[in-house]
Order: C-alpha cells, then structure tokens, then sequence
C-alpha cells in the first residue's frame, strides 16, 4: 500500500509522466518492433500519471484511482 501512496503522491505521478516521455521519445524515434512497443508502453505511463491512476494498485490490494490510495 505505501508504494500506491508514494505513486499517487505528487513525485510519483512526475516520475511516471518523465518516464512516459522518455519512454514514448526514444521509443518512436526507433524503427524497430520493440521501439513502437515501448513508445505505445510510455504513452500508458504518461496516460496513468496524468490521469492518476495506479495501474498495478489492485494487483497490490491498493485502489486504482490515485486519489483513493491517499485517502486510505
């Protein structure tokens, strides 16, 4: 529950979005079946940190929606 918490926290959706970023430019600038797959993987890291949304939280016993893990 604490790594929802710190996800949901204002660092952690940062951190995802840098990621998806990073992910989704490096990604797409290869020319390869791997690259397009980790473009298409950051665009659902960028999506979640922006959306708050933990998509691993109910894998974990935490909530999917960011706002709930900090409630609880």
């Amino acid at each position: 529950m604490a790594f929802a918490k710190f996800m949901a926290s204002p660092v952690g959706r940062g951190i995802r979005i840098v990621a998806g970023v990073v992910l989704m430019g490096w990604g797409f600038g290869q020319s390869t079946t791997l690259g397009t797959a980790a473009g298409v993987f950051g665009m659902v890291a960028l999506a979640a940190g922006a959306m708050n949304w933990c998509l691993i939280g109910p894998l974990l016993g935490a909530p999917f929606k960011g706002s709930d893990a900090l409630k609880s």
